[in-house]
C-alpha cells in the first residue's frame, strides 16, 4: 500500500474537500473516487469536465486514485476501453462495479491493478485475478444506512482468507467533520464503527483486523482526527486522549510502554515509577472506585509499588492502596481494546 490512510472524494463536494486534501497532499495518499454517479449533476458535460479537473488536481498533489467504475463510466465519458479511460484520468487502481463480465474483468486485470468487494465476490474470482499477475486488493463496501454495516465476525473471517492469498484488504471508516448525504449517518464498513471517533475505528481496523488500508468514507475528517491517525502511522505510538487531575498533568505527552506481562483487566506502564519524582512516596489520595478507563497510581500503602501507573480495562473496586489520578476520555474508551502488551502509548490532552 502507498499509505495506511485513504480519503474519499466526491464531485459534488470536491470544492469543499480541497482544504482537507491539502493537508494530506504530497505523500502518495490514496483517494477513492466514483466515476459513474452522474445523477449528482444536471449536465453530463459538466460532470465529465469536473471529473477530469478533479483528477488533474489530485495527481498534481501526488494522490493515488482508486477509481470506482462501471459500464456507465464508458457511456458517460464516451470511451470504448476502461483501461484507456483509467490511463487518461490518471487512475492507479480500478474498482470494477457492475456491467463487466468475468472475462472482461480478467482481461482488464492483465493491464491494471484491480480491487474487488470481498463481501460479495467469491474467492474463486480472487484467485483468477491473482493468476493474471496483477496486484489485487479486497476493498470492502461502506454502508450509509444504519444497521446494515458488516458484522465483525464475518469481516474478520473474510480478511483472514484474503491474507492467505496474499491480497491486501481495504475498508472504510466515518468522517467526523462532514458526513455524506443523503442519510448523513456515516459511511463505515463495520456497523460498530458508525458512532465512534475515526481514530478509534482506524486503530481497530489496523490492530485487531489487520486491514492494510483504511479510507474515510465521508466528505471530511477533522484536522484533529487526521493528526491522531497520521501520528500513529508515523511512529506506531498509540495516543490516548485523557483527563488528568491538575497535579498529574506532567504525564501528558510522555511515552510509556505497556508491560509484556500485563493482565487482560489492566495495563501496567513499564516506565511509570521512573516518571515520578525520584524517591517520593505517593500518599493516599482520591482512592475511589476504579471504573473502566480509570488511570491509577499506587500509593505508599502498596510499599515498593508506590508510583506505578495503570490503565483499567474493566471496573475494579475501591482500594485504599490505589489513587485514581485521571481517566480516558469517554469517547475513546474503546481505544483500550486496540492496545497490546509491549505497545507504546502517549497520554494526550485534547
Amino acid at each position: 500500500m502507498y499509505n495506511q490512510l485513504g480519503l474519499s472524494v466526491y464531485l459534488s463536494t470536491f470544492h469543499r474537500q480541497k482544504e482537507m486534501l491539502e493537508r494530506f497532499g504530497g505523500s502518495g495518499y490514496l483517494v477513492f473516487a466514483s466515476f459513474h454517479m452522474q445523477e449528482e449533476f444536471n449536465s453530463m458535460e459538466d460532470y465529465c469536465e469536473r471529473a477530469v479537473k478533479m483528477c488533474k488536481w489530485l495527481k498534481g498533489r501526488d494522490f493515488k486514485i482508486i477509481g470506482d467504475v462501471s459500464s456507465k463510466t464508458l457511456e458517460f465519458f464516451q470511451y470504448d476501453s476502461i483501461v484507456e479511460f483509467a490511463k487518461d484520468m490518471g487512475i492507479d487502481i480500478l474498482r470494477l462495479d457492475y456491467g463487466f463480465s468475468q472475462e472482461e474483468i480478467l482481461e482488464i486485470a492483465k493491464e491494471y491493478p484491480i480491487s474487488f468487494n470481498p463481501s460479495t465476490d467469491d474467492e474463486i474470482m480472487a484467485k483468477k485475478l491473482l493468476d493474471t499477475g496483477t496486484t489485487v486488493y479486497g476493498m470492502h463496501n461502506f454502508y450509509p444506512r444504519p444497521e446494515t454495516g458488516l458484522d465483525p465476525e464475518d469481516f474478520n473471517m473474510i480478511n483472514g482468507e484474503l491474507k492467505k492469498l496474499g491480497i491486501k484488504t481495504l475498508a472504510f471508516i466515518v468522517g467526523d467533520e462532514e458526513k455524506r448525504g443523503p442519510i448523513y449517518e456515516g459511511l463505515p464498513s463495520l456497523e460498530k464503527h458508525r458512532n465512534i471517533p475515526p481514530y478509534v475505528a482506524f486503530l481497530d481496523l489496523v490492530v485487531n483486523y489487520g486491514v492494510d488500508g483504511v479510507f474515510v468514507g465521508d466528505v471530511k475528517i477533522s484536522e484533529l482526527q487526521g493528526k491522531l491517525i497520521t501520528h500513529y502511522i508515523e511512529d506506531k505510538i498509540v495516543t490516548i486522549p485523557v483527563e488528568f487531575l491538575p497535579e498529574y498533568e506532567y504525564l501528558y505527552d510522555q511515552v510509556f510502554t505497556i508491560r509484556a506481562d500485563s493482565p487482560r483487566m489492566l495495563m501496567r506502564l513499564q516506565e511509570s515509577r521512573e516518571y515520578g519524582t525520584p524517591g517520593e512516596l505517593k500518599e493516599p489520595f482520591n482512592s475511589i472506585a476504579r471504573k473502566r478507563g480509570s488511570i491509577t497510581m499506587d500509593n505508599i500503602k502498596y510499599k515498593r509499588y508506590s508510583g506505578e501507573i495503570q490503565i483499567l480495562r474493566k471496573d475494579l473496586p475501591q482500594d485504599d492502596r490505589v489513587n485514581v489520578i485521571g481517566k480516558v476520555q469517554d469517547d475513546y474508551l474503546d481505544i483500550m481494546e486496540c492496545i497490546k502488551n509491549r505497545d507504546k502509548i502517549r497520554f494526550k490532552k485534547l
